[in-house]
């Protein structure tokens, strides 16, 4: 398994509070650092912008009825690399985002893996 993971700072936005407990159990298990989970769109630009040190994000496209896509643009303006996760897939996401790194949900270790992988361009080991 690659360790290009470990020690990364990975943004979580997700307003179920069991997918984010989740998420924050597969991030510690290989070895990241979440930062969150936050639950709305607005904490989430926040920490977009302001966070120190940010590697990554997880963003689920609807948070709490609305679209993730303002702190997608937020992480795109540091050039910090996200993965997108939907009931969809890529299929879920407007057109200027698409191409981006999908998980579709339901979800487990092995996708969240490779997508955090594909997002920062590294392959999987």
């Amino acid at each position: 398994m690659s360790n290009a993971l470990e020690g990364r700072k990975v943004l979580v936005v997700e307003d179920e509070s069991l997918v984010a407990m989740l998420l924050e159990t597969i991030l510690e298990d290989m070895g990241c650092i979440p930062v969150g989970p936050v639950s709305t769109v607005d904490e989430g630009v926040d920490k977009a912008e302001n966070e120190p040190d940010l590697d990554m994000a997880l963003l689920d496209v609807n948070v709490a009825g609305r679209q993730v896509f303002p702190v997608a643009e937020a992480l795109a303006k540091r050039n910090i690399p996200m993965v997108f996760s939907t009931g969809y897939g890529e299929a879920g996401l407007p057109p200027e985002w698409r191409g981006a790194p999908a998980i579709q949900k339901p979800f487990n270790e092995n996708a969240v893996r490779d997508a955090l992988l594909s997002a920062l361009n590294v392959a999987r080991a």
